[in-house]
């Protein structure tokens, strides 16, 4: 049986990934309130998920103020489509 995406296994990535998937764009204040995760906890994980290629990050000046927003890639996508496919294989297909 094939391993689970440890970068998607944690709990805030996989929610980062999750609310990605079902819009567009998410901006960094959408996200951190919608996983109810720190700043500074949402910013790593954001940096960890882009290395891996799965989200594209975008920073600009709006204002006077940065505005930090993301998007779920193609590479991304794929990698929550196993993730799912072989938590399911985990469950049986009982999902």
């Amino acid at each position: 049986m094939k391993e689970l995406d440890p970068l998607l296994h944690s709990q805030l990535r996989l929610a980062v990934v999750s609310l990605l998937l079902s819009v567009q764009e998410a901006d960094f204040t959408y996200l951190r309130e919608k996983t109810r995760s720190t700043a500074g906890n949402l910013s790593v994980q954001l940096e960890k998920l882009s290395e891996a290629g799965y989200i594209e990050v975008s920073k600009e000046i709006v204002g006077k103020k940065p505005k930090t927003s993301c998007r779920l890639t193609d590479k991304g996508r794929e990698a929550l489509n196993a993730y799912v496919t072989t938590l399911r294989e985990y469950l049986g297909g009982i999902l």
